[in-house]
């Protein structure tokens, strides 16, 4: 299976990548639009601003591709900012266009008795058993770093708090995000990217 590590400038490349080849997986780095289609499934990382991220994005011709890839049905999973961008907007970035593949915004925590950002391990609660949770504890911990986040809805399949409730993952189809990142949360994370492995390789047999 060809997996695919999306780098717009933007992203956590050597964390991601040395976790999913501690799965064996050979992940390449992809960077130019023509590539990405050959691939059967694709993560995209991302840490720093939503702005900064979707001009990158825009500039590389990477959104289009990005989108066309999901829309194929072949699997992605956004990290952190690569969520966020997954989404149509932010209040990071106001009149800034994200990739519009889940419904609505990203929204600043409100100040109040603590910190923002969250940097921290927080728990981030599946619904229902979803399949990237397969094999994980009951409320498992990740490591979260972010000042923004996605409002609980439709999308959701984990959710956290911090101050206000929030998308701890979100999902649609083959297209799944987190906030937290897996790469950087020890073996609870590195044993959802290894979900989320074995859902792409099964669907690539389809």
């Amino acid at each position: 299976m060809k997996i695919a590590v999306i780098d717009y400038n933007m992203g956590n490349l050597a964390s991601v990548t040395k976790a999913l080849r501690y799965h064996g997986a050979e992940p390449e780095l992809v960077s130019r639009p023509a590539d990405l289609p050959r691939f059967d499934c694709a993560v995209l990382p991302g840490v720093g601003n939503f702005g900064d991220g979707m001009e990158n994005l825009n500039a590389s011709g990477m959104n289009g591709a990005v989108k066309a890839f999901i829309r194929a049905g072949k699997p992605l999973f956004g990290i952190c900012l690569g969520m966020q961008m997954l989404l149509e907007s932010s209040e990071e970035a106001p009149g800034v266009t994200g990739l519009g593949i889940f419904p609505g915004g990203c929204r600043r925590f409100p100040s109040g008795s603590l910190k923002v950002p969250q940097i921290s391990w927080n728990v981030a609660k599946f619904t229902d058993r979803h399949p990237l949770s397969a094999g994980l504890p009951e409320q498992p911990y990740f490591y979260f770093v972010h000042s923004y986040y996605v409002p609980p809805g439709d999308c959701t399949i984990a959710r956290g708090e911090y101050i206000v409730p929030f998308s701890a993952a979100i999902g649609a189809g083959m297209c799944f995000a987190t906030q937290f990142h897996p790469e950087k949360s020890q073996d609870t994370g590195l044993k959802l990217l290894k979900n989320f492995l074995t859902l792409a390789e099964d669907h690539a047999k389809k």
